[in-house]
């Protein structure tokens, strides 16, 4: 091999080792410093895009969760107003089966009317309940969505439930019957039956919001995963990684100082 001067072949090989190992001494203290293994779009960019993809849509599994537990809030809200129209219902056909007990004088029905007044004011009161400005009871349905990209073919469809309608039993009470008198039991029996139909409703739809929910909180964890397969790291191989690094840029600093010191032949010929 020549000894030349104006070249140190050694030293820019040593040189360059050192610059790559430094380097990449700097991105595993990076990626170790910041949890992730991608702290540039270069490290993996084809990575990066499908983390940031499979990140948002865990974010909308979590929304449409959220989305749903309000829904169920406003069913339980509603269903909570329908066990007290029941209940209410159901003393009112006390109130008329009492009141035509014979032994009864007229101060006493009017005493059970007057209960009947005040109890059909509050069926009245009932039928406006509302949950955050939204009506529990009318005849429009909602669609509340189940799934991140709002598909329709899985939404749950919250059935529409009329307290004041004909079809919702209570109607007749509520505004047409005014005393004990002008009550008809049937209707009575009638709303009844349809306040437990609307009660067994929505305790099927609460079901299947509860499991819709169960099955996103499922597909969310599994994003997330999939997610931290593509962009966290993996401290122990990243450590020992670091290891490496380490000794591969203390051992090449020491090469580069000694092929720096190899130019000491030439001059030595020099001298001699």
């Amino acid at each position: 091999m020549s000894v030349v001067i104006n070249t140190n072949y050694a030293a820019t090989v040593a040189s360059n080792n050192l610059a790559t190992s430094n380097s990449m001494l700097q991105k595993s203290l990076n990626r170790l410093s910041s949890g992730s293994k991608i702290v540039s779009p270069s490290d993996d960019a084809g990575g990066l895009a499908v983390s940031m993809k499979l990140s948002a849509t865990a974010k909308r599994q979590g929304a449409v969760n959220n989305n749903i537990g309000n829904a169920v809030s406003l069913l339980q809200t509603q269903d909570g107003a329908l066990k007290v129209t029941g209940a209410v219902l159901a003393r009112i056909s006390e109130l008329k089966v009492l009141n035509s007990d014979v032994t009864k004088s007229s101060s006493d029905k009017d005493n059970y009317n007057t209960e009947f007044v005040s109890l059909r004011a509050q069926l009245t009161a009932l039928t406006s309940e509302k949950f955050n400005g939204i009506s529990l009871f009318g005849s429009t349905t909602m669609a509340i969505a189940t799934t991140e990209d709002a598909s329709t073919a899985s939404s749950v469809t919250v059935a529409a439930r009329d307290l004041v309608s004909t079809a919702g039993g209570i109607g007749a009470i509520a505004t047409t019957a005014t005393s004990l008198t002008s009550l008809l039991l049937t209707d009575v029996t009638t709303a009844l039956e349809n306040v437990a139909n609307m009660r067994a409703s929505n305790g099927a739809e609460q079901s299947r919001l509860g499991f819709a929910s169960e099955l996103l909180t499922i597909n969310k964890a599994n994003l997330e995963a999939a997610t931290s397969r593509i962009v966290d790291v993996d401290v122990a191989e990243e450590s020992t990684n670091l290891a490496r690094w380490n000794t591969l840029v203390s051992a090449g600093t020491s090469m580069l100082s000694q092929a720096n010191q190899s130019a000491q032949t030439a001059l030595k010929l020099l001298q001699g």
